[in-house]
């Protein structure tokens, strides 16, 4: 049986609230978290996404109880991520009622992390988020750099070489935002999709640049198992439905809300 692709809302946290803006930067409010989580629910989103963009102590305890509120609304899988940093943050959050976890600077700054987590609860709960941007910079041989900070701090790490790795030390996804695209609404990096698809066999979803309901069956095509978008959902410039929709008349299979 084909397995379905999944469309995925992701809401950006900053002290409790959904912001977004174009490349990290000029952030504007776009909700309430367990509000817009209840409402893609119901029109069907596959799963959903919460990044924590602060991370900050204070953000931890906020992005806990925005969790817990959210697992009472919304019955399909959610992954949060940001700031986590130790299996013990994953511990917390999957039992405030996260499905997955996702992690990305701590796990450049200690790689063995992925294997912990991912030895503990298992692969399929760790979620490696990737932020690439292109880059000729020296080392960088496949094009695309990992960068952290929402895409404003070079890493020097090469981003082909980074998902190869994670895969081998157990990471069960793969969350590849373009950071060159991220907000822009242009449509996503389909180059760099299909380049890291040839590289790993993990799940891959794609993130950054969707601007209309056209942009997503590409990036499938391209080899992305799960299509991941923010601001299109959040200001109602496209629909779950319209995404799916698109999907299907591609020909690709997708979950229709029962």
């Amino acid at each position: 049986m084909t397995v379905a692709v999944r469309v995925i809302p992701c809401l950006d946290v900053d002290q409790g609230r959904v912001v977004k803006g174009v490349h990290f930067k000029n952030l504007r409010d776009a909700g309430d978290p367990v509000e817009l989580a209840s409402a893609y629910y119901k029109q069907g989103a596959d799963e959903l996404t919460f990044l924590d963009v602060t991370a900050s102590g204070n953000g931890r305890a906020t992005m806990v109880d925005l969790v817990r509120r959210t697992a009472d609304q919304i019955f399909i899988p959610l992954t949060v991520g940001g700031g986590v940093r130790t299996p013990e943050d994953v511990d917390t959050l999957l039992r405030s009622g996260a499905d997955k976890v996702g992690i990305n600077t701590a796990a450049i700054a200690n790689p063995q992390v992925i294997g912990d987590i991912a030895k503990r609860f298992g692969r399929q709960v760790l979620v490696l988020s990737v932020d690439a941007r292109r880059s000729d910079a020296e080392g960088i041989t496949s094009g695309y750099e990992v960068t952290t900070m929402g895409g404003h701090r070079s890493t020097g790490i090469d981003a082909i070489d980074w998902v190869k790795r994670a895969q081998e030390l157990g990471a069960g996804e793969i969350l590849l935002n373009s950071m060159d695209a991220d907000g822009t609404r242009q449509g996503f990096d389909l180059e760099m999709i299909s380049d890291v698809r040839k590289a790993v066999t993990l799940p891959l979803i794609a993130s950054g640049g969707a601007g209309r309901a056209a942009d997503f069956p590409p990036a499938v095509k391209a080899g992305a198992d799960a299509v991941l978008a923010a601001s299109v959902f959040h200001f109602g410039q496209v629909s779950i439905e319209d995404v799916k929709q698109a999907l299907h008349a591609a020909g690709y299979p997708v979950r229709w809300q029962a």
